[in-house]
């Protein structure tokens, strides 16, 4: 019989707190590699000079340990919490809503969360609650990642039910006219999550974690690392460009991922990310 390995709440606020400060003051060298190769790309002389702004503005944001971006998004934290860890000392969503609201309040970002959204919208002033997905793993560690979602992407994000009739024509042009209608609102050169497959709310929520994806990194199936570069290469070509004023740099990256879907099914999610990749991740 497996002992369970004891985890404080408290080290999971802690944990949380840093990673969200870290996630909002760092870029990750997988963009910025990202952002330097697209740059000796750029066609358009106004683009590069977009991307050589972007660049210059994640290395102050770094030197001053401020925001990358004044929108410091709505918190997603994805956990593989391993079966054999026992949380003590507090509950274990409670906890990782502290880390958030210490991290918001010691690093004075921007509180950007509404309690309820329809009616009174009221803030509720430390960026809480986090969304949190959760996952039981084997083992007896703690993985958190974290992720800030600003919404000028976040809401051009899009989903659709497609039918297996529609097949991977379909899945190309739906994928296509999402990042057309969204156009320079998203703050490109943006990140494609794309979520192929379960039912609704699993394709939204692969997508969702194909933009923690390192952007060095494939599909290990070459068929759909295969669609993930004609993808890329597509949406270079629609001319919406750095900062969404023309160029070929409109992506940095596509990533995909796919489950099993029901015999009538074809859902397909696509979330876009901006090119403020915000993301950090620890294991307890």
């Amino acid at each position: 019989m497996n002992t369970l390995r004891t985890v404080t709440a408290n080290q999971i606020t802690e944990t949380v707190k840093n990673l969200f400060l870290d996630a909002n003051r760092y870029i990750g060298k997988d963009v910025t590699d990202k952002f330097l190769q697209y740059q000796a790309l750029e066609a358009s002389p106004v683009g590069r000079t977009v991307l050589d702004q972007l660049l210059e503005n994640n290395r102050i944001a770094a030197d001053d340990k401020v925001p990358i971006c004044q929108d410091t998004g709505m918190c997603v934290v994805f956990v593989d919490l391993g079966q054999d860890v026992h949380i003590t000392e507090g509950d274990f969503e409670s906890a990782i809503n502290e880390g958030v609201r210490q991290a918001y309040e010691q690093g004075y970002f921007r509180k950007s969360v509404v309690g309820e959204p329809l009616f009174r919208r009221t803030n509720t002033k430390d960026n809480t609650p986090a969304v949190i997905h959760t996952r039981i793993v084997p083992g007896d560690k703690v993985h958190i990642m974290v992720t800030a979602k600003g919404f000028g992407s976040e809401n051009m994000s899009a989903l659709k039910m497609l039918v297996p009739a529609d097949g991977i024509e379909g899945v190309k042009k739906f994928v296509l006219e999402t990042v057309k209608n969204a156009g320079p609102n998203p703050c490109p050169p943006i990140i494609l999550g794309i979520g192929i497959g379960g039912t609704f709310e699993q394709a939204a929520l692969l997508a969702k974690r194909c933009t923690t994806r390192p952007l060095d990194q494939d599909n290990p199936d070459p068929r759909y690392a295969e669609l993930e570069k004609e993808l890329l290469e597509k949406i270079n070509g629609l001319g919406i460009g750095p900062a969404g004023i023309g160029g070929n740099t409109t992506a940095l990256k596509v990533s995909i991922d796919y489950t099993a879907t029901h015999i009538a099914g074809l859902p397909v999610a696509v979330n876009i990310c901006c090119h403020a990749a915000r993301h950090a991740e620890r294991t307890i």
